[in-house]
């Protein structure tokens, strides 16, 4: 991420420690519900729950050995977690933890991208309400056209934002999913329940089938839902770009103290 452009919610959530604790948070889970099952032993869990430490930075020490992300990431809480480690990572694939891992990212990022686009669409209305009876040349190929007014203009912005609101709300929801289902899907190291009531506490629904990986569609949807809300953006933007181009000027941003472009 660029940090200029990037947003310190948003950016924290993609961070490398951000990655990591995400998949503890997975791994914590199962063990979690293996020890309801007596897989594995109860004081055991508390124990690997109150030694587990992330250290990002070990864990990318130990992957330059490894070549292996995740055998890095266990390999570090084994160091910290010590004898009971072993007790981790049972029966799982690595895209078990990381596409899990992932379904909670997207969650949390999909809450902040809604937030944001809630509060924007609830700006665009009113401003489409200050402006309905503000006047201003209407453009057809950028010729001058009937008069129209900014408001309807807003009205539109707001109108397309609340599609993009109830599109990245199915998004989010697509990618809502995680899998604990081993290496190909077929549940050979995991019982299929355990895989719903892990996803059950994670607050995810499982994969209905799934591979080694769940299935790059529903990520495919989510992109999409975004570049349709990013092209909305450009397209408000490159509006108020050139209305306020100095043959036009029929807008003007906001110019604050100490500012230089």
């Amino acid at each position: 991420m660029i940090a200029r452009y990037t947003r310190d919610e948003m950016g924290a959530l993609w961070s490398p420690a951000a990655r990591y604790a995400a998949w503890l948070q997975v791994e914590l889970a199962v063990c979690e519900v293996y020890a309801r099952r007596g897989r594995i032993p109860s004081e055991a869990v508390e124990r690997i729950r109150r030694a587990a430490r992330i250290d990002a930075r070990r864990i990318d020490e130990l992957e330059a050995t490894t070549r292996h992300d995740v055998v890095a990431f266990l390999a570090q809480l084994e160091e910290a977690v010590g004898a009971d480690s072993r007790f981790i990572h049972l029966g799982l694939t690595s895209s078990d933890v990381v596409d899990t891992a992932l379904a909670l990212q997207l969650q949390r990022a999909a809450d902040l991208l809604l937030h944001g686009l809630e509060r924007l669409r609830e700006t665009l209305r009113r401003l489409a309400l200050a402006h309905k009876e503000t006047l201003m040349v209407g453009r057809t190929h950028g010729v001058h056209a009937e008069p129209t007014t900014f408001g309807l203009k807003a009205a539109l912005w707001h109108a397309e934002a609340g599609r993009n609101l109830e599109r990245l709300r199915r998004a989010k929801e697509a990618v809502r999913v995680g899998k604990i289902s081993g290496a190909v899907g077929t549940f050979a190291h995991v019982d299929p329940d355990v895989e719903e009531e892990v996803c059950r506490e994670l607050g995810l629904v499982p994969e209905p089938v799934s591979t080694q990986v769940v299935q790059r569609d529903r990520h495919a949807e989510f992109v999409g839902a975004l570049a349709l809300l990013a092209a909305s953006l450009e397209k408000i933007a490159l509006e108020i770009r050139n209305l306020q181009r100095t043959e036009v000027l029929e807008a003007e941003e906001p110019f604050a103290a100490g500012q230089t472009g």
